[in-house]
């Protein structure tokens, strides 16, 4: 008969295979993004209240190109890192400028979301900005200067280089809008575009590609609004219109391994919760039936999608951001009502099976536990998406946007709590009702349509926190904790990356 090891439960070894795992992702995650700098030289600089970034390749002799690289609304220069990459790896020298209410630009944008006037002078300025710094570069050739945009940076450099015959050549990624570009200009324009995308895309760069000659358009195929920047289809296709040297582009260097940092940020957080926490059993509570918590979510998040409508949330200067955390605190309050006052009959309600008793936790150890974890949520959004994705760092505003916005993610995770009873595919599904009701309002119209490209970073992020919720309730964690440390996950991303307006 075999012996087990003290200690050596099933639960206890995948607990310690996850743990393994997750230093081993993060390992060669870290690895990864240290080794995505190879060959490449950065510089940060702030000019007139615009930070700019450069970077070139090292060892280049003699006067390169110079190319200005204009990110879209709810992005960064952190975001286009790697389309700077492929251009500096062809000799070229990048510069990444972060407009007026993102990034690492405290400044609000004026009209963000709208396409004002107002918003298209800041944005011309800061492109002006630019440009002129990167002429005063000593290994920049003034007359060989190149932009390229993304989205809304892309109707900024267009409209930039029709004004401006000095440049050189212009690339425009999912041009949003053409109409007021004077016929035939800018000159040596390519236009790129994702096959996924909404078809309004499209329709901007087909109608724009036969309004001037020496122009280019390529669909990339399979791709939407955010990932055409990845494909390698578009990186080849910008270091061709750059002109330069063979290096081949690696437009993953930075995502695939800061893809690796948030598995192991995601893995690591079950043995870390058990080691905080332990593993007993959590009380269990009366849970109303069903399809009762799913009709009264539904009619909860409606009721949210039509305050967040009504209410003055534009007050909030974080574009989107301000109707999505109207919604969920709406949504958040109408559960915790629901919950708390809704009548349901005890005959159809369901219980779940008395456990039996355990020692209470410790108040300390669960305060600690707190804290501990909800560090941890912040640092695995955080680091990840600010080293490999875009950027994620508080700056002016938002340092008293962000305890707001997890006001209103807490609130809505409680109400989620208390509605479910503690029930993880309840809470699951709580989460996606709310995702649908987002995405249908901004469809009916009642909240702003860039709220659809937030939608899928919001789906990922209810989902992430909706499973290590699962792990914090079966630690027998304290009803609070779940929500706290959604929270962290849900705030941190829309407080810091969605544009101050």
């Amino acid at each position: 008969m075999s012996v087990r090891p003290f200690g050596a439960t099933p639960a206890a070894r995948r607990v310690a295979v996850l743990a393994v795992l997750a230093a081993l992702a993060l390992a060669f995650g870290g690895y990864g993004l240290a080794r995505a700098d190879a060959g490449l030289s950065t510089r940060r600089a702030t000019v007139d209240g615009a930070p700019l970034t450069e970077v070139r390749a090292t060892g280049v002799a003699g006067r390169r190109p110079g190319v200005v690289i204009a990110h879209g609304f709810a992005g960064s220069a952190r975001l286009m890192r790697p389309i700077a990459d492929t251009v500096a790896r062809q000799g070229a020298v990048a510069l990444l400028v972060d407009v007026a209410g993102h990034g690492a630009n405290p400044a609000r944008l004026p009209g963000a979301g709208r396409d004002a006037a107002d918003s298209r002078a800041t944005l011309e300025r800061d492109l002006s900005v630019a440009v002129a710094y990167l002429r005063t570069r000593p290994d920049v050739d003034p007359a060989r200067i190149v932009l390229i945009g993304h989205s809304m940076g892309a109707g900024a450099v267009t409209r930039y280089a029709a004004g401006h015959p000095d440049i050189a050549r212009t690339v425009a990624i999912s041009l949003p809008d053409s109409d007021d570009l004077p016929d035939g200009r800018p000159d040596g324009l390519l236009l790129i575009v994702g096959g996924a995308e909404f078809p309004a895309f499209r329709d901007t760069a087909e109608a724009t590609s036969r309004r001037g000659v020496g122009r280019r358009l390529v669909v990339v195929p399979g791709v939407e609004h955010i990932s055409v920047l990845f494909a390698g289809r578009t990186h080849d296709e910008v270091a061709a219109w750059v002109g330069g040297g063979a290096d081949p582009p690696r437009p993953l260097a930075r995502l695939a391994p800061a893809g690796l940092l948030l598995l192991g940020f995601g893995l690591g957080f079950v043995p870390l919760a058990t080691l905080l926490l332990g593993r007993r059993p959590r009380p269990s509570w009366p849970a109303a039936p069903t399809p009762a918590v799913l009709a009264v979510a539904a009619s909860a998040a409606g009721l949210g999608a039509l305050a967040g409508a009504l209410a003055p949330t534009t007050r909030l200067p974080l574009a989107v951001g301000g109707h999505v955390t109207g919604f969920l605190l709406v949504t958040g309050v109408l559960l915790a009502a629901a919950a708390r006052w809704w009548p349901l009959p005890a005959a159809t309600s369901t219980t779940v099976p008395a456990t039996a008793p355990v020692a209470r936790r410790a108040p300390a150890r669960s305060a600690l536990a707190a804290v501990l974890l909800t560090g941890y949520a912040v640092t695995a959004v955080a680091v990840p998406i600010h080293l490999g994705f875009t950027s994620a760092l508080p700056v002016g505003d938002r340092w008293w946007l962000l305890p707001v916005v997890a006001a209103a993610c807490l609130v809505f995770l409680t109400g989620a709590e208390l509605a479910t009873a503690g029930r993880s595919w309840r809470y699951a599904a709580i989460g996606g009702i709310a995702v649908l009701a987002l995405t249908a309002s901004a469809v009916v119209g009642l909240a702003p349509g860039f709220v659809l490209l937030v939608v899928p970073l919001f789906a990922v992020l209810v989902g992430w926190q909706a499973a290590w919720a699962a792990v914090l309730r079966r630690a027998g964690a304290p009803r609070w904790l779940p929500a706290l440390v959604g929270a962290a996950l849900l705030a941190w991303p829309m407080a810091t990356t969605l544009p101050l307006s």
